[in-house]
């Protein structure tokens, strides 16, 4: 009886384990992984980042293509409309898919998407050219407060996840600086080296990225980034700020629950992968590991932190 039972299980686990396997075999040919922003941004980093790693568990290419337009407006707009077999996936960003659509009509709405992983996020950060003359974070404020107004600070455009920063850290600080928004990371990297600002609200991708060009005064993150291990996080400094742009990916809305928790497990798996984990760490970002089965519980803290960050800066009403 006992080796009838052990025959038993072990024959459930094997059909178990098939059905794992078959879930990924479900997926016939390549994958349509889709950024709604240009080429060379964080997204565009992280799921290339993401793609041998895919081929590697999967067996199945990630063919990354890009649909720009409205900071990514026309992509998740459309996303609905495409096929929802699990042959096609597309970037999602916070803030932006939760304050676009509460500033104004954009074609989807936030419960619109069917998110089902949220693998990282890039934390906010105060940067300033290595010859600034701001050494500390209290040096920041301390001109800030002498001269209200007059610190410039880049970012990646308007109710992005830099300036909703700019915006809170300033009612924490007691300050009024002022922000220049610019269409992406890049091009306020760009302000900020060129001294056309006197900072820049970046992210930490933006230290690993430029190196001794640059220096950061803090970042948002509850401990350290193990990258970077002598710079302190705002928390540290006495400001509550924890937080940056969080990336995820989307599938459109007509998936079923079997394929999208078929995608979560995935994404998960490649997200927990030793090598996978350094390789974005060493490029500046934060690891995080929400699943679709937690998906809606995160989503309602983001969206009611957001909103009340956007309400209190004008940007909604």
């Amino acid at each position: 009886m006992l080796k009838r039972h052990f025959l038993q299980c072990a024959a459930a686990i094997a059909i178990f384990a098939n059905v794992g396997i078959a879930s990924a075999a479900e997926l016939k040919g390549p994958v349509s992984y889709v950024i709604p922003f240009g080429p060379g941004g964080e997204s565009d980093i992280s799921a290339r980042f993401q793609q041998p790693f895919f081929k590697e568990k999967f067996g199945k290419d990630l063919v990354i293509s890009y649909q720009p337009g409205g900071g990514g407006a026309v992509g998740w707009a459309s996303l609905n409309g495409l096929n929802g077999d699990g042959h096609t996936i597309m970037g999602v960003n916070l803030p932006h898919i939760i304050i676009k659509p509460a500033q104004k009509d954009v074609g989807f709405t936030t419960a619109d998407l069917n998110t089902f992983y949220m693998f990282h996020y890039t934390p906010d950060a105060i940067v300033v050219t290595a010859d600034s003359p701001y050494k500390t974070l209290a040096d920041l404020v301390a001109d800030a407060k002498a001269n209200p107004g007059e610190v410039t600070m880049s970012g990646s455009g308007k109710a992005s996840a830099n300036h909703l920063a700019q915006i809170k850290f300033d009612k924490m600080a007691g300050t009024l600086t002022t922000y220049v928004p610019f269409k992406g990371t890049g091009a306020a990297v760009t302000a900020l080296l060129g001294k056309q600002t006197k900072a820049e609200w970046g992210y930490t991708t933006v230290g690993a990225k430029q190196g001794d060009a640059v220096r950061m005064l803090a970042v948002a993150m509850d401990e350290r980034h193990p990258l970077f291990p002598d710079v302190p996080t705002f928390k540290e400094l006495g400001y509550d700020m924890s937080g940056g742009a969080y990336r995820g990916i989307a599938l459109p809305n007509t998936a079923s629950a079997e394929t999208t928790k078929m995608w979560s497990d995935m994404i998960g798996e490649i997200n927990n992968d030793a090598d996978f984990r350094k390789q974005m760490l060493d490029g500046g970002f934060a690891m995080l590991d929400v699943s679709a089965e937690d998906m809606d519980a995160f989503m309602a803290e983001r969206v009611e932190e957001y909103l009340n960050d956007a309400r209190e800066a004008g940007l909604i009403k």
